[in-house]
């Protein structure tokens, strides 16, 4: 059977490149990047240069980027790492104030959105349950935060925004620059806020920089542009002080203690490396067969919606409504026939809801549960798309007779 792979957003096979690229690294090159002799510097050396080019996509600083374990993690350290530092230096300005019951009952605020992805919800909740209010900011049927909406919501005691950078499931990208810019502007009137983007869709797929956008922290993850799982990275802003969330020795500037993956970490410069030189010439690729591929899909198939922006959105991502189908049966069909989709995130596999990014957008629960998420990727051709096509119609029309029946 041909197989089909239109999951990219969930995960991508690794680039031969990368591959090549991390593979001395797990043969001789297999020192310890903090040891001092010779095979500790061949890692070093790795590892400085992968951090160069990691910071060359995203125009920052090679020392403003700290590795992690991928986007979720990422995230983590971004937004506990942050509040933590905040809550802290609260409680030591209201101690040396003597004024102790203010510092149990201190509750900054947090302003993100109804869609972001499990990795910052979830987070956002737990901070909730530790004394934090947290606003979620509602979206356009487009799928895009309104900047005025994020100005409304900014309070007195706001210090974090969190708004992702382009959406895991409908690729909606958001008006992060205006965000940045409104950030900057109070903070040049002296307030402490921070602005953090997850851009684990974004980063590899267009461009991303983090001057233009004026973030404070911006994460991003390996196995979405075609690195190995297990590795990824966070942008911190000179000057942005982060509570560290992993604890032992001094590596990554103190904010992220374990021993350097030095294979991984070269694997995910590469990549970076491979995605910038890369990157206007493969977006407009993808952009030619997604565009394709939806056209003949909301000609072929009655009752098709496609999700989202039209306008502002990632080049490899295409959320389809097909009301009238389940979205696991669909997902299970066409993977029987070789092709391979998702009903939404990855993350949130397994789950019987309906998305809640689709029903973000106003959609009802028959369009939320009826959704399947095409994401190409650098391997895709034209021939995939046909094979989509070929089966896609049949499938939805006898699912939606069998659901009436």
């Amino acid at each position: 059977m041909r197989r089909v792979y239109l999951d990219n957003a969930a995960t991508t096979p690794v680039d031969p490149r990368v591959l090549e690229a991390m593979m001395p690294f797990l043969r001789d090159s297999f020192g310890n990047a903090s040891s001092i002799h010779y095979f500790g510097q061949q890692a070093k050396s790795a590892v400085d240069k992968a951090r160069h080019q990691v910071a060359a996509l995203i125009n920052s600083r090679p020392n403003e980027i700290v590795f992690t374990s991928g986007g979720t993690e990422a995230n983590n350290l971004a937004l506990r790492g942050l509040t933590r530092s905040h809550i802290n230096s609260l409680k030591i300005r209201n101690i040396t104030r003597n004024d102790q019951t203010d510092a149990g009952i201190c509750r900054p605020h947090a302003i993100t959105s109804q869609i972001e992805h499990p990795a910052v919800k979830n987070v956002c909740e737990d901070l909730e349950k530790q004394g934090f209010d947290v606003t979620y900011l509602p979206v356009s049927s487009d799928g895009i935060v309104s900047v005025d909406n994020v100005i409304s919501a900014i309070r007195e005691d706001t210090v974090l925004i969190s708004i992702m950078f382009a959406n895991n499931e409908i690729g909606s990208i958001q008006p992060l620059s205006e965000i940045g810019r409104v950030v900057r502007d109070l903070r040049a009137h002296g307030k402490k806020i921070w602005l953090h983007t997850d851009a684990v869709q974004a980063v590899g797929k267009m461009s991303v920089d983090v001057e233009e956008i004026g973030c404070d922290l911006l994460s991003m993850s390996g196995h979405k542009l075609y690195a190995p799982k297990g590795i990824g990275a966070l942008y911190v802003r000179r000057g942005t002080r982060l509570h560290p969330q992993n604890l032992g020795g001094r590596q990554e500037r103190g904010m992220r203690g374990g021993t350097e993956p030095v294979p991984l970490i070269a694997a995910l410069g590469a990549a970076c490396d491979i995605a910038g030189r890369e990157l206007s010439e493969e977006s407009a690729r993808t952009v030619q067969l997604r565009n394709r591929m939806e056209q003949n899909i909301l000609e072929r198939v009655p009752d098709s919606f496609v999700n989202g922006s039209l306008d502002s959105r990632l080049p490899n991502i295409s959320s389809v409504s097909f009301p009238g189908v389940e979205g696991e049966a669909l997902l299970i069909n066409l993977d029987m026939q070789g092709v391979a989709v998702s009903t939404g995130s990855a993350c949130s596999s397994g789950s019987v809801e309906p998305s809640p990014v689709i029903k973000a957008l106003g959609r009802d629960d028959r369009f939320a549960r009826g959704t399947i998420r095409f994401s190409l990727g650098r391997m895709n051709t034209p021939e995939d798309i046909d094979r989509v096509l070929e089966i896609l119609p049949n499938t939805v029309q006898n699912l939606r007779k069998l659901y009436k029946n």
